[in-house]
């Protein structure tokens, strides 16, 4: 490992018990809904209709299950002053589940992305329903926050004299820094991947699938709690190299190098970590090739304190042709880091593609550094990637299996047989 820097760990089990404190959900919330309303006056907005699912969950403390994301049936009203109220499919069961709502919460109305034709008006009565609200928290005359919408429901809003603007970058805004129940949220997230390798490092062997890695993490990861595997890159060999962002059915082979993104979420906190590992003995160029990714993130790593710009931190990767690539915008996502909360791509966002910025590093931040390589052969590539929390002077990694060397498994005289 060429970084030496402060690992970090859960501090608390994942269950709720009587003899230890744990996470305290009823904090987080009061402390996610202040943040949520500081932006919102901030950005002098009377409110924001949130229809994302993630800022939903943070200016309510409720979920309903991954099934209705896609479906735009489900949204809330945060105003600058005052508690959210909730538009949800379930209403009885959210007043039976959710006491903190103390009633303010009601049926949807919505198109259901245009299942239901704009010919039908649905989409009036909706405009209608929230601006009753509007006028009920006495915010019918100011500015309305929308994080994203269907366009016909819009349009509906603006011919019932509501002003909608941009609400997605006040909830981005509240949701930068992130609590302490937030980070030890994070940690225990990050802490299942931890186990989730042990067992598909034991699994990488000849004949092995990468889409038999994959299996092994959804069970893995579900038998220790994640509400929500959202995407597992499992890529062997050669498919490495370019960096195909998928899984397949490909065989692993002898000399295969093979890495893995793992993205779940516990308690709707994400995890984005990579790793890569080699299927027998590495030759010199796989050598080379890990070495140098892990030398990028090294660099990352020690340029992270509080006061730092995104731009300085991409500064340290190298340029796009440097690693055979034509451009910073076909390189993106290969030398990359994002902030990482109840959604995987949230601030800050750290590329040489997109420079500019004037995001400067604070404390409590939590975000993952990503770098990729490809071996001088052609036989595969290397990826890694740490998530990190800023703090007073650097950063602590919460990422913990081991990234020290290019592990070998699956074959006699290996690390991992």
């Amino acid at each position: 490992m060429h970084y030496n820097r402060r690992h970090s760990t859960a501090t608390w089990g994942t269950m709720g018990k009587d003899w230890e404190a744990g996470i305290d959900f009823q904090k987080m919330n009061r402390e996610r809904v202040e943040r949520a309303r500081n932006a919102i006056r901030a950005a002098a907005l009377g409110g924001v209709l949130c229809f994302n699912f993630d800022n939903i969950r943070y200016v309510t403390g409720t979920h309903i299950g991954e099934w209705a994301r896609d479906k735009f049936d489900r949204y809330a009203l945060c105003p600058s002053e005052g508690d959210a109220y909730l538009w949800d499919p379930a209403p009885p069961a959210k007043r039976r589940s959710s006491p903190w709502l103390q009633g303010r919460v009601a049926a949807p109305i919505s198109t259901l992305q245009g299942a239901l034709p704009p010919v039908y008006g649905i989409q009036k009565e909706f405009a209608r329903q929230v601006k009753r609200k509007m006028v009920e928290l006495g915010i019918d005359r100011r500015p309305l926050g929308i994080d994203l919408m269907e366009l016909p429901m819009l349009r509906a809003l603006e011919a019932e004299g509501v002003e909608v603007v941009d609400g997605q970058q006040a909830m981005l805004d509240a949701r930068e820094v992130k609590t302490a129940e937030e980070i030890e949220l994070l940690k225990q997230a990050s802490s299942m991947v931890d186990a989730t390798y042990v067992d598909i490092a034991r699994a990488i062997r000849p004949g092995a699938k990468e889409s038999d890695l994959v299996a092994i993490a959804h069970d893995r990861l579900f038998k220790l709690g994640s509400e929500r595997v959202e995407c597992v890159n499992s890529v062997a060999g050669p498919r490495g190299a370019p960096h195909s962002h998928t899984f397949s059915d490909r065989i692993i082979q002898p000399g295969d190098m093979i890495f893995l993104d793992i993205m779940h979420s516990f308690n709707g906190y994400h995890t984005c970590y990579y790793r890569t590992f080699i299927c027998g003995v590495p030759n010199k160029a796989q050598i080379e090739a890990y070495e140098q990714c892990s030398k990028w993130v090294s660099a990352s790593i020690d340029a992270i304190r509080p006061g730092v710009t995104v731009d300085e931190i991409a500064q340290v990767w190298p340029k796009a042709e440097a690693f055979g690539y034509n451009n910073e915008d076909e390189a993106f996502l290969l030398q990359f880091g994002h902030g990482i909360g109840l959604s995987l791509w949230e601030r800050p966002i750290i590329s040489r593609r997109y420079t500019g910025q004037n995001t400067v590093l604070k404390k409590g931040m939590v975000f993952a550094v990503e770098c990729w390589k490809g071996a001088a052969d052609g036989s595969g590539a290397a990826r890694i990637e740490e998530e990190v929390v800023v703090t007073d002077d650097g950063c602590e990694i919460i990422t913990n299996y081991p990234s020290d060397h290019l592990i070998s498994c699956g074959l006699p005289g290996c690390e991992i047989v």
